[in-house]
């Protein structure tokens, strides 16, 4: 997660939020939710307005909403805070020194790093002290080149020896709010002081006689995997493709203003499913890391600085996300949630169990294709039998507005006999999503797959650093 600030600054990273869901031997699975809140304590009037920046993935575009009028508060310095303490071995003040040295020396960037600020160059350069990181020459930064962040160095150390404080009720914290307030946002101090990291049980739902545990509410994306993958479990044999679509555009379906209006409810999740009929069983969901450990362990966690807004705060080293200003977590109209409300996002850290045990974890970022991503890979590796890697990497389709979004090497022909909407991608695209997924097999063992579409890798770490492991 530490280094993930560093190497991807425009998607994670101080002043953006997420979700960690472990499920340890013995224990009873949680979901740490340090997820990004609606700003406004204090009754701060807004006095910006979005900036509109528009994306293109090649074959689609997006249009993102960025500026102080965007930003929410974040919670990953606490989130990290509480993991470190609660299930960490190592001291996180010593976990913080890789990715500060990083931050200080520099990362060169890859084609996939390098590929992201230019597509969100729009976002990279909205400010002086944005560009300043990302174009510090005048032109964004490319592949080969190396991205510089002393700041975030800083930042780090101090995360490590003073913990979460200074970054909610400390100097940061000030400096943080007197930013924003002084560019018409409304995060204020009270906002930041009030953030608290809360436990949460997952949405557990039966699939081929296995339990998936994901994101449960407030979150929107767990509960509509679990409805799909409880809908396709009532079918044998795996879902077809027509199938699949459909499935993936009746949980599309559910989210309408009813849905997200009752997301902040208790027991909302084991109302909703228990309301379709779905025979779910008992209930209990950017960037990602999923881990695998000899012991047993799982750790799923993704993160996200949505887009980011384009203010990062001098002498802080904390680019603020721009979760206010993300359509897909505020599909009702922006600046709608009520102060101190989490906003719904789509993210959906996510464990299969097999027989009590972790036999896959996975997650993914791509904005609202997380949940079709996720769906896609469990079906690959549970249905399908793929190992990890190759489930992580084969094609994809996603349904939106009904349009059905497909990645070169999967058939449409059914889906054009059916007269259904379809638009091709010429090439994989993180537009798709960024799966990163680790799983255990009683033959194979350890194995996992990170997304090319995003420069993902797998490893595998041995004894000698306390493993074996598998990270994603």
């Amino acid at each position: 997660m530490l280094v993930s600030f560093v190497c991807e600054p425009l998607l994670t990273g101080l002043g953006a939020g997420g979700y960690m869901l472990v499920a340890a031997p013995g224990q009873e699975p949680v979901l740490l939710d340090f997820f990004v809140e609606a700003p406004g304590r204090g009754g701060r009037p807004r006095r910006s307005e979005l900036v509109p920046v528009t994306v293109s993935f090649g074959d689609a575009v997006q249009v993102f909403n960025i500026g102080a009028a965007s930003v929410g508060t974040y919670g990953t310095p606490a989130g990290l805070c509480q993991a470190a303490d609660r299930f960490g071995r190592v001291p996180l003040a010593e976990l913080v020194h890789p990715a500060a040295a990083l931050a200080r020396d520099g990362v060169v960037l890859s084609a996939e790093q390098a590929y992201l600020i230019e597509i969100l160059a729009g976002v990279a350069t909205a400010t002086p002290e944005s560009a300043a990181v990302f174009a510090p020459r005048g032109r964004v930064l490319g592949a080969g080149d190396t991205i510089r962040q002393p700041e975030l160095g800083d930042a780090l150390e101090r995360l490590g020896a003073e913990g979460a404080d200074p970054f909610y009720t400390g100097d940061l914290a000030a400096a943080v709010v007197a930013w924003i307030a002084e560019r018409g946002g409304t995060l204020t101090a009270e906002d930041l002081a009030a953030y608290v990291v809360r436990d949460r049980e997952p949405v557990r739902v039966r699939y081929r006689g296995r339990d998936v545990l994901t994101n449960p509410p407030p979150s929107a994306g767990g509960t509509l995997i679990a409805y799909a993958l409880a809908l396709l479990d009532a079918d044998p044999g795996g879902p077809g493709l027509e199938r699949l679509v459909e499935v993936m555009e009746r949980a599309q379906s559910e989210r309408t203003p009813e849905f997200l209006a009752g997301l902040d409810e208790p027991g909302f999740a084991a109302r909703f499913l228990s309301s379709r009929g779905v025979g779910t069983g008992p209930l209990g969901s950017t960037t990602h890391i999923a881990v695998l450990d000899r012991d047993g362990w799982a750790c799923s966690v993704t993160c996200s600085n949505g887009s980011c807004s384009g203010e990062v705060v001098p002498g802080t080293g904390i680019h603020l996300n721009n979760m206010l200003g993300e359509q897909d977590l505020n599909p009702l109209g922006f600046h709608r949630h009520p102060p101190g409300r989490r906003l719904p996002s789509m993210m959906a850290p996510t464990v299969v169990l097999r027989e009590g045990s972790p036999q896959l974890v996975l997650g993914s970022a791509g904005s609202n294709r997380i949940r079709s991503a996720i769906l896609q890979t469990i079906i690959r590796v549970v249905d399908e039998g793929m190992r990890a890697g190759p489930a992580v990497q084969a094609p994809r389709v996603h349904v939106e507005d009904g349009i059905v979004y497909v990645e070169p090497g999967i058939d449409t022909a059914v889906l054009e006999a059916a007269g259904r909407a379809v638009a091709r991608f010429r090439d994989r695209n993180l537009f798709f999503g960024g799966v990163q997924a680790v799983e255990r097999d009683p033959v194979v063992g350890l194995s996992g797959g990170g997304d090319e579409r995003r420069g993902g890798a797998a490893i595998v770490v041995g004894a000698a650093c306390g493993g074996p492991y598998e990270l994603a």
